[in-house]
């Protein structure tokens, strides 16, 4: 049975969004803090093999990049892994390997992770977290901390994300303050 990773880089106030679409002042913030030993440490956390879920946009936006992307670790990890992609229009995906995760988002995911295969890493989407967290489908969470408010922007948990609790398994600092904390779901919150 595969397991499935939520990474994201994710400023203090929670916002997510890094690109200048959508008239996005700040793009590219997480630049300024990349350091080699993080790049390092979010290689080691996606494992030599793994597959991606991906929501539409993001896989719109990594479609125009990585293919076209200077080899590397980074780029031949996610350009060999395969692409599970939450869409409506499976024709249209050119990016591969690819499949569509089909109708049922829920249902997709369970069906995909109870497959044999390599972990699951969910990057970039601001709208299957919270579905995937209220379905008790996540296994950990490597937030990828930047010590900077952006103040507007997507941000990680959707209004509605269910409540719930982790358990912190690892953290790792950078030179330039970036905190990445893995976390692996404990279940509901208890108050």
């Amino acid at each position: 049975m595969r397991t499935l990773k939520i990474m994201e880089h994710i400023s203090l106030d929670g916002v997510i969004q890094s690109t200048g679409e959508d008239d996005f002042p700040y793009a590219d913030w997480t630049v300024p803090y990349r350091t080699p030993a993080g790049r390092d440490a979010v290689l080691a956390e996606h494992g030599e093999n793994f597959d991606l879920l991906l929501g539409r946009r993001t896989y719109d936006l990594w479609s125009d990049y990585w293919p076209k992307a200077p080899g590397g670790p980074m780029a031949d990890g996610l350009n060999a892994a395969t692409k599970y992609v939450v869409t409506h229009r499976p024709e249209s995906l050119k990016w591969g390997p690819h499949s569509c995760v089909g109708e049922d988002l829920a249902e997709g995911v369970r069906r995909i992770k109870s497959q044999d295969g390599p972990q699951l890493i969910l990057w970039g989407s601001s709208t299957l977290t919270s579905t995937l967290l209220e379905h008790g489908l996540v296994d950990e969470l490597l937030l990828i901390v930047y010590p900077v408010l952006v103040g507007a922007g997507k941000r990680f948990f959707a209004q509605g994300t269910p409540a719930c609790s982790f358990e912190l398994l690892k953290t790792h600092t950078t030179s330039t303050g970036v905190n990445l904390c893995t976390y692996r779901c404990a279940g509901p919150l208890e108050t």
